[in-house]
């Protein structure tokens, strides 16, 4: 059996045994090789920390004010699940505090990220 091309007739076993790496580029052929890369080509990295220790004090704090709005904001459970208990749930705490609670702490991490470090740290 043979496979015709315009003009040209080929064997299969010709397709069955070609190297048909030799059509493709270069680049393709060697892709699953590694290179070596020189020891010349490694960059300088800084390898100061981005932030202070103030920077993180910061963030702890607004960390916490955001857990404890969320603390805040949680519970109402009702010891009857069948009543509704209309103060505990629209609470002044959970309705009010705890949101500015969160917002605060928010606000905190933000200045946490963008306050300028110290040079003595």
């Amino acid at each position: 059996m043979a496979i015709s091309a315009p003009g040209i007739l080929y064997p299969i076993s010709d397709f069955l045994t070609a190297d048909f790496s030799l059509y493709l580029p270069l680049n393709f052929r060697n892709m699953a090789e590694t290179k070596k890369v020189k020891a010349s080509n490694k960059q300088n990295f800084d390898t100061t920390p981005l932030f202070g220790k103030d920077n993180y004090r910061w963030m702890i704090i607004g960390i916490v004010i955001v857990g404890l709005g969320l603390i805040l904001m949680g519970g109402g459970k009702s010891k009857d699940p069948n009543v509704f208990n209309k103060d505990e749930v629209y609470s002044f705490t959970r309705i009010t505090v705890a949101p500015i609670l969160i917002i605060a702490g928010l606000g905190i991490e933000i200045f946490a990220l963008f306050k300028k470090k110290k040079e003595n740290e």
